[in-house]
């Protein structure tokens, strides 16, 4: 069960969303003390929270068709949860439509394609906007970037947080409201120190960062996205045995999967292309195998069309096929413009 659907006040449920505690499971072994200083509220407050997220998952257990043995979730809860979820933007509105709304949380989406398609300034641009106040539909969250090839740009996500700033500004001018005060509470440089930056210099190192990362969500539970550029790239350098190599790939899918679960997180692993031979000719196609293909839930592939970038949903089990052109800007993602085509940012 999502906090949103628990009966206390819309400020305390965007109090407990904002500090990570997404679910009744993230609050049940959390003392009232620490609740109170995560939310900046009175112990006495925290207690009355507490109390009433006690009865409604006693409630639920006590109900014989939610569950079945512990841990268990009817479909309806399921449904109910996922309609409850907030996506995180693209910045690209026909990218979005395709997504149904966005990144996905508690999913793991690869995002594959040819260098200079744009996949870095696309992981930069969701680092960017899982940021986005929830008073702007945004999830209000921060981010965490492992750069596995050195490709992250801070001066480009700079640009990218100060045009994400100025949209939000432009969109309270339109409703006339005052953008004074979410102005104080963000700016770019704000945008900036919310993102979690890592530095991976071969396969070890991501393995044991991965392994990590579930400490350090626990420790940071604002955590909303994990970005990964690329989790191909070592893997493709210094292995050697195939076989022990999707073993370890399907032991980090399987940890990046629970993460998303457990957290309620997007995770976003940005992947290579190699060539592939097929019916007697050779196609380029996303690296790692197809074994790896089955560990992500949404499979995007970026490629080019003349000289339009284009996203296609290849696999997914809520969205059907379809593309969306998109272009990289100066100020980030947008939709497709004849202005912007096959331009290099950087």
């Amino acid at each position: 069960m999502e906090v949103l659907r628990l009966p206390i006040s819309a400020s305390q449920r965007g109090k407990l969303i904002s500090a990570g505690y997404t679910s009744l499971s993230s609050i049940s072994s959390i003392s009232s003390s620490d609740l109170a200083r995560d939310l900046k509220v009175s112990e006495t407050e925290a207690m009355e929270i507490l109390k009433v997220a006690s009865q409604s998952r006693g409630a639920e257990t006590s109900n014989a068709s939610s569950s079945v043995v512990e841990g268990a979730q009817s479909a309806w809860d399921m449904l109910h949860d996922e309609e409850s979820l907030v996506h995180i933007t693209t910045s690209s509105a026909d990218l979005d439509n395709i997504l149904g709304g966005g990144i996905h949380c508690k999913e793991v989406t690869e995002i594959g394609g040819v260098p200079g398609i744009g996949k870095t300034q696309l992981g930069i641009q969701i680092a960017v906007n899982v940021q986005i106040p929830h008073d702007f539909g945004g999830l209000g969250g921060k981010a965490i970037y492992i750069d596995t090839e050195g490709s992250f740009m801070v001066e480009r996500a700079f640009q990218i947080a100060e045009a994400c700033v100025e949209d939000m500004s432009e969109y309270n001018r339109f409703l006339r409201k005052d953008f004074q005060e979410c102005k104080n509470k963000l700016q770019p440089k704000d945008i900036l120190e919310n993102i979690f930056y890592f530095r991976i210099c071969s396969y070890t190192e991501q393995i044991a960062l991965i392994n990590y990362l579930d400490k350090f969500i626990y420790e940071h539970k604002d955590v909303k996205v994990v970005v990964v550029d690329s989790v191909t790239f070592h893997f493709r350098q210094d292995f050697d045995d195939m076989a022990l190599r999707t073993r370890v790939l399907s032991g980090l899918a399987l940890k990046l999967m629970n993460l998303a679960k457990k957290f309620s997180l997007a995770v976003v692993l940005l992947n290579q292309v190699t060539t592939k031979h097929t019916e007697g000719s050779f196609q380029l196609a996303l690296a790692l195998g197809d074994s790896w293909s089955h560990s992500c839930t949404n499979r995007i592939v970026l490629y080019w069309n003349g000289n339009e970038r284009f996203a296609y949903i290849d696999k997914s089990p809520s969205l059907r096929s379809a593309s969306a052109a998109y272009s990289v800007t100066g100020r980030g993602i947008r939709n497709s413009s004849s202005s912007c085509k096959r331009i290099k940012m950087m």
